[in-house]
């Protein structure tokens, strides 16, 4: 037998009788997909962008043409926006930006799962690939987009101070948060394909309800419901930190990246335990 193979015992036993060995096993699975999840991804961002004429553009289209529309709607005064500390064009830009890398990474785990039915149903291996090669997507679209929102700031005249250092941390943050809240609708995506027909109107709704387009409301039930949902400080941040602000919620968003962390893991364990049925589920 060869260093590199491993012989999985199955029992009857439950695995979550034994937590440590259960994150033992899900760490060392993670370290031992790595190499597939990179392949993956550039499988899969090649097939993304070999046959369209536009390519790269892709990653730009659908945000820039949701940043125009609420400019026009603003400035056209169908919709009444409150003053916003940068210029309402920058605002709902590197709003709609950011929010794009947290949506890119809450559909990743559905996406990579659906798309890996028949090799999931044929193929033994680490399914943490699929998530981890979803994560590595979302860097590479999200890194096409911070360039452009860096060459937009330099346009208006803005310049990004120290914070800027700062501001991968705050990427993360979005991208630790869509994939955890992935994670968490993955196993029912797989079963009931409303979910992921359902999701792009829910994150719809759910954009409203975080400063992406809007500023941060001052009073009211809106007021409440901004402050409450926790991807108000993720975006915030990393809005300040990119465009040379200090951040008012540093607070908040290290309490929702900890929370976010511990989810994170939690759904982690729900995955691994839940694809094998899932997967003889599916194969029925």
């Amino acid at each position: 037998m060869s260093p590199q193979e491993r012989i999985t015992i199955y029992t009857p036993g439950s695995a979550v009788r034994h937590p440590s060995r259960l994150l033992a096993d899900l760490f060392h699975d993670i370290w031992r997909g790595r190499g597939l999840a990179w392949r993956l991804a550039v499988r899969d961002i090649s097939a993304q962008y070999r046959q369209t004429a536009l390519g790269l553009l892709w990653a730009l289209i659908l945000p820039l043409a949701n940043t125009a529309v609420w400019i026009f709607l603003n400035s056209s005064g169908i919709v009444q926006v409150q003053e916003t500390p940068l210029p309402y064009a920058v605002y709902v830009f590197t709003g709609t930006m950011l929010w794009a890398i947290f949506m890119d990474a809450m559909n990743a785990p559905l996406q990579q799962a659906t798309a890996a039915k028949a090799m999931l149903a044929k193929i033994n291996f680490p399914r943490e690939a699929l998530v981890m090669s979803g994560i590595l997507q979302t860097l590479f679209n999200g890194g096409i987009k911070i360039a452009l929102v860096l060459g937009v700031l330099l346009f208006f005249g803005i310049y990004p101070s120290w914070t800027l250092l700062l501001f991968p941390l705050a990427v993360a943050s979005l991208i630790l948060a869509g994939t955890a809240f992935g994670l968490l609708l993955t196993p029912v995506g797989l079963l009931y394909t409303d979910i992921g027909k359902g999701l792009p109107l829910l994150l719809q709704f759910l954009m409203y309800l975080t400063p992406v387009v809007f500023p941060m409301p001052t009073d009211g039930w809106a007021q409440t419901l901004f402050s409450w949902n926790p991807l108000t400080p993720l975006i915030l941040t990393a809005r300040d930190w990119l465009t040379g602000f200090p951040g008012d919620l540093l607070g908040s968003f290290l309490l929702v990246n900890a929370i976010l962390l511990l989810l994170l893991l939690f759904m982690g364990i729900v995955f691994r335990l839940a694809m094998p049925m899932l997967i003889e589920r599916m194969g029925s």
